[in-house]
């Protein structure tokens, strides 16, 4: 018997497996536009708080060390809590979690717009916020393939990351424009204003579900939650190969953290101001991600995106070998951005972990590998700054390439050896049914 498509469910979010789905149709699903559109207000405001919180801890502290340490308070929060709350999303409706958050972090941003909180206060809620943002995350995360099938939620995810990517293209290069005109705490009010907003979308578009339900209908304590999860994730080679392909990402992120030092090497033979250089070179990378998220969902059919997955793991590195030569600076634009669209594969390590992970443990199972993310991330970019001043930017870009690239295919052809073995598997279980 055919089994029950549930209630509010768009009828073309279930795109079969094999079949392409579009973005006309994905973005004509109700419930998808909310968790878009929510994403979208929240990055904004994001946007403008990252720079509001630089220009405001300069101001009162003149101090470069307080304001790299309070933008480092931007990732360890994630790293730490973020493998133990983000298995609320698996305890509680996930609607229900995102909600929480949202009027949560609307509250405590509020309280950063305040000109009175002093600069501990202000890094407490910090840590506060960022802190929520992983249980958010994983219910978000978990929630989409509940939404979307098949195709679609390939689509839908590339529609979410190209507009975080174009997100932090337009609030970093408006940022400063906006701050200037409107002060620093004004911005810190749009952006709690923000999680309102994306509170109200998310209540208003996405319908209500009840909490994931377990087979024995027991509810384990966060802690055996979270060693469960990593048991999932760790204890399964197939689960373990997708979430390195992921974590990947710390080599070829590298070149964003010292993009400002470059730029100074590039700038000095070139008729462009350094700050020109930096938003260039920042921008690239995600200019190239966006384009590679469009092309790759659009017209690589699903059945082959596994496929290219290891190869386009290797583009996301190899081009930043080329800075070795000490190329000009539209050759190394050129690289980055086809990096960024190497860095389209993980559409495709993201869609096969969602089918490979139960539907009741998919908020943990992200939550570990989000953590993973920034730790990656924040430790590629502490590692990069060290080296660069005693190496200089270009070889410690070149040299991140080439690590990255070297792991890349290691990775890819581990994968290509348990997609094989998953192909004989199928092949014997249909030769003895």
């Amino acid at each position: 018997m055919r089994a029950r498509r549930p209630p509010g469910r768009h009828r073309r979010a279930e795109a079969a497996e094999g079949q392409r789905a579009t973005y006309r149709e994905v973005i004509a699903i109700k419930e998808f536009r909310a968790l878009w559109y929510g994403q979208g207000l929240s990055l904004l405001g994001d946007q403008l708080a990252q720079v509001a919180l630089a220009v405001l801890v300069y101001d009162r502290t003149r101090s470069p060390l307080a304001t790299a340490a309070v933008y480092a308070l931007t990732y360890l929060p994630s790293i730490v809590g973020g493998p133990l709350l983000a298995g609320l999303a698996d305890r509680f409706a996930r609607r229900g979690v995102m909600l929480v958050c949202d009027l949560l972090r609307f509250a405590l941003v509020a309280g950063m717009a305040l000109p009175v909180m002093p600069f501990w206060g202000l890094c407490v809620l910090v840590f506060l916020v960022v802190l929520l943002s992983a249980p958010f995350s994983a219910a978000r995360a978990a929630l989409l393939p509940e939404v979307l099938d098949g195709d679609a939620y390939v689509i839908g995810s590339a529609l979410q990351n190209m507009t975080n990517q174009a997100g932090q293209m337009l609030g970093f290069a408006a940022g400063g424009a906006v701050i200037a005109t409107m002060g620093p705490y004004r911005a810190l009010a749009i952006d709690a204003a923000t999680f309102l907003g994306s509170a109200l979308i998310l209540a208003s578009g996405v319908r209500r579900r009840p909490a994931p339900g377990r087979d024995d209908g027991s509810r384990p304590s966060m802690w055996n939650m979270t060693r469960a999860g990593a048991r999932l994730v760790f204890g399964s080679r197939k689960l373990r190969t997708l979430v390195l392909f992921a974590w990947l990402c710390g080599f070829y992120v590298l070149p964003e953290g010292i993009a400002a030092p470059y730029a100074a090497r590039l700038a000095a033979d070139g008729p462009l101001p350094v700050a020109v250089v930096t938003g260039l070179l920042m921008a690239a990378m995600p200019a190239g991600t966006v384009l590679g998220a469009f092309l790759f969902s659009r017209f690589v059919a699903p059945a082959r995106r596994l496929r290219f997955m290891g190869l386009l793991a290797m583009l996301s590195c190899a081009p930043l070998v080329v800075t070795a030569l000490r190329p000009p600076l539209a050759v190394v634009l050129a690289a980055w951005v086809l990096s960024g669209i190497g860095g389209a594969y993980q559409l495709a390590a993201n869609a096969a972990f969602v089918q490979a992970v139960p539907a009741e443990r998919r908020g943990q199972a992200f939550g570990i590998v989000q953590s993973g993310l920034m730790a990656a991330q924040g430790l590629g970019i502490l590692v990069g700054g060290f080296a660069a001043e005693r190496l200089g930017p270009e070889p410690v870009v070149a040299l991140s390439g080439v690590a990255g690239l070297i792991c890349a295919a290691v990775l890819a052809m581990i994968w290509a050896e348990s997609r094989g073995g998953d192909r004989t598997a199928q092949v014997r279980a249909e030769a003895t049914a």
